[in-house]
């Protein structure tokens, strides 16, 4: 592992990571740093939690001239939760290199932001969609941006932003430097990066153990009709200290929330449909353990990073191997263990060895503990009904004399022929009648 010291960051940035027990790059930190630092354009491949966001954020701030009161490097992000946690980072990072940073997207007060950005700040991170309407309105001023991010690159083009992202891009310095991150890389991404990037390096991290080493991952089959009584089970049978609950539609989550709910779970709902004073109340109230589960659609599992998630529970089966592992990155992260269960029913199978494919491992499989009370109980239904049959049957006579000689089947009968001698031949005589009645010979 390698110091963020010996990367030449200043001595207060390399202090403010310390006092935030961050020592040590990860794989990504250590092949992207250098190569941002010298100004290149640069294409990073590597899954959800591995540091990403430091990796383009140290050397980012490190080239914004602090005296400079205009936009310098702009961070483009798919979701406002994204936007959020991106912030935090940068607030720590920038308030060491005394550089001003904002954060813009959808359903904050847009006069606030106005005010905002007449500071100037340096570093402005926000949404597609947001920064667009203030390029629009003339309040936002990026012709002197010059380091451009893209995070989540994929999750962009399937929210349906590239075209957004274009139009930022063109609007933005000639000579910027272009840097796009991403956990997969589609085609589509890539003739993004072949239409604005000039001899970018290309820095792929194999991280799919670096994720998922630390989380248990099992199967549960269900059906349909009986998956909220197995997600209850579960939940009773583990106790997680704070698990998310994977839905594919917002109207399945509200669902989900409201039957949890009725049972007396303390659990609450995160999708599109909340305003971002809800969205804020609902991560907070989770953050801070006053409820205990959160039903969210994938759109939660992009950026949120939230501390002390033991469990995470897919109700619906992911799409797609991507999918699977951002939902689950959201456990075990930071060196902690975690747990991963997803419902499958019979139809599913085809579509699970798919995602074993992509994470190229086999997911156990589990029983609900309603399945293990049900085989415990025909067990014991088994042997009750033997024991009553045994018990039913008739008591057997005594063994004759002969058993222990011609074995436990012995009727009480001796059918053996009485010869005189093994081996000879039985000579004729006429006494015919009394050898076939037993009668000895003489």
């Amino acid at each position: 592992m390698t110091s963020f010291a010996e990367f030449g960051l200043s001595p207060s940035v390399v202090e403010v990571l310390r006092q935030h027990g961050i020592r040590e790059a990860t794989p990504v930190q250590e092949r992207a740093i250098p190569v941002l630092r010298a100004g290149r354009d640069a294409i990073v491949q590597a899954q959800t939690g591995t540091g990403k966001t430091l990796a383009y954020l140290l050397p980012l701030v490190e080239r914004i001239k602090p005296q400079a009161e205009t936009a310098q490097a702009l961070v483009l992000a798919p979701t406002r939760e994204l936007a959020q946690q991106i912030d935090k980072v940068a607030s720590v990072v920038c308030g060491a290199a005394d550089v001003t940073s904002l954060v813009l997207y959808g359903g904050q007060d847009i006069e606030r932001q106005k005010l905002r950005l007449r500071r100037h700040p340096q570093l402005i991170i926000g949404t597609p969609g947001r920064l667009l309407d203030h390029l629009r309105r003339g309040t936002l001023a990026i012709s002197h941006v010059n380091k451009v991010v893209l995070d989540e690159a994929d999750e962009m083009m399937k929210l349906g932003f590239i075209e957004d992202v274009e139009r930022l891009l063109q609007a933005v310095a000639a000579d910027r430097q272009f840097l796009l991150f991403s956990a997969t890389m589609p085609e589509r991404v890539r003739g993004l990066a072949r239409a604005y990037m000039k001899a970018p390096e290309e820095i792929i991290i194999k991280g799919e153990h670096v994720t998922l080493e630390n989380i248990e991952q099992e199967i549960i089959d269900t059906h349909e009709e009986t998956k909220l009584d197995t997600l209850c089970d579960v939940i009773n049978r583990t106790q997680p200290y704070l698990a998310m609950v994977f839905c594919h539609t917002r109207a399945r989550v509200h669902q989900v929330t409201m039957a949890l709910a009725a049972r007396g779970y303390l659990v609450d709902e995160l999708h599109g449909d909340l305003t971002q004073v809800q969205r804020a109340l609902v991560l907070k109230r989770f953050r801070t353990a006053k409820l205990q589960i959160l039903v969210a659609t994938d759109i939660a599992a992009r950026g949120l990073d939230i501390e002390g998630v033991t469990h995470v529970i897919n109700y619906d089966l992911p799409r797609d191997t991507e999918a699977y592992i951002h939902r689950i990155g959201r456990t075990g992260r930071a060196g902690e263990k975690g747990v991963a269960i997803t419902f499958v029913n019979a139809r599913q199978y085809d579509q699970l060895r798919r995602i074993e494919a992509g994470i190229k491992a086999r997911i156990a499989k589990a029983h609900a503990e309603r399945h293990r009370r049900h085989v415990a109980k025909q067990e014991k239904i088994k042997a009750q009904l033997a024991e009553e049959r045994r018990e039913k049957q008739p008591k057997r006579k005594p063994l004759s004399k002969y058993a222990n000689r011609k074995g436990a089947k012995h009727k009480g009968y001796n059918l053996r022929s009485r010869r005189e001698g093994a081996g000879k031949a039985r000579r004729k005589t006429n006494v015919g009648h009394r050898s076939k009645i037993g009668g000895r010979r003489k």
